[in-house]
């Protein structure tokens, strides 16, 4: 029987093989070291896995990849996450860039924050440029403990709630950044009262030690809290503080009261907001309102930021009062 031998494979033909399975391969080691940035790569990246700028550019042409700047190569055309977006701002700042601030906090999974731009840190001897959709904030240097966190270059909460205070574009939204981490237990007074000795920042310094005394112990800065300036200002008596009354079988102590118009004064800390306190809370204020007096409330942080809007709630309340008694 005649022998059948298969036909020689050509030289080219060998070759084109080749270069597909090499081309499958970067594509496969492409995708995988994608995976945990939602699918962008730096071209810095791409070059160290062996697909060079021709290469991009074939993907972007044939419509498979698409370009988000200089530096960043999605690898698919669809919307980018949250997440790629991020490193799209690390890779596009280059230097020592790090996701911070707001942007840190909202990848560290703080809900109610609505900052759509990303937030990048970079040491303040690293150039920077403009870049659509990234703010760039240079820093004097970087804390102990900043680049310990794996994957995306990002600050830990603590400290990115603080530079998110202190880069805020008011004392409110400053405010919103250091309490909104505590309330959701992402971080506690105490991580961000470390993280400011140690990294004290240059703007807001008074107000976030404050504010981070607030609400790390309400109730020891209750008792020092001076109301009296806005009393002053605001025309009003100066009140009782602490005052004992007996509501329901039980002795509670009223933070502010104005006896002769039997007017009471709520000043909420932090710990008002745990658990239950907040029922708690309520059943004093229903008790109090019960026996005749008036109850306004108001918080501890609030009072920081809002001081003068809340004693002219007060100070409209207790003339009120005043006028009915007469």
């Amino acid at each position: 029987m005649e022998q059948v031998h298969p036909a020689p494979v050509s030289h080219r033909t060998a070759i084109s093989t080749s270069r597909a399975a090499r081309s499958r391969e970067l594509l496969y080691r492409a995708s995988e070291a994608a995976e945990d940035a939602d699918g962008v790569l730096s071209r810095a990246q791409l070059r160290a896995i062996g697909i060079g700028r021709d290469r991009v550019a074939a993907h972007v042409r044939a419509g498979r990849w698409r370009l988000h700047g200089r530096h960043t190569v999605a690898l698919h055309t669809g919307v980018l996450s949250d997440r790629a977006r991020a490193w799209r701002g690390v890779h596009e700042s280059c230097g020592d860039a790090r996701v911070d601030g707001v942007s840190a906090l909202q990848l560290a999974g703080v809900t109610g924050l609505s900052d759509q731009m990303v937030h990048v840190s970079l040491h303040h001897l690293c150039q920077v440029r403009d870049i659509d959709g990234v703010v760039q904030h240079k820093v004097s240097r970087r804390a102990e403990g900043e680049c310990t966190l794996p994957g995306l270059p990002r600050t830990p909460p603590a400290l990115a709630a603080l530079r998110a205070a202190q880069w805020a574009v008011s004392d409110r939204a400053a405010a919103l950044f250091l309490v909104l981490p505590v309330q959701q237990r992402l971080v506690t007074a105490e991580h961000l009262r470390e993280a400011h000795e140690a990294y004290p920042g240059r703007r807001r310094r008074a107000l976030v030690a404050q504010l981070i005394e607030d609400a790390a112990d309400g109730a020891h800065s209750l008792g020092e809290l001076d109301i009296i300036p806005l009393c002053r200002r605001h025309g009003l008596p100066p009140p009782d503080r602490q005052v004992l009354r007996r509501v329901d079988g039980r002795s509670r102590y009223l933070d502010a009261y104005w006896k002769e118009v039997g007017l009471a004064l709520e000043i909420d800390g932090e710990a008002h907001s745990a658990g239950l306190e907040v029922t708690f809370d309520h059943l004093r204020q229903n008790a109090v309102t019960m026996q005749g007096d008036t109850v306004l409330r108001m918080n501890l942080i609030g009072l920081r930021l809002e001081g003068d809007a809340f004693f002219a709630q007060v100070s409209t309340t207790y003339r009120s009062l005043l006028r009915r008694r007469r």
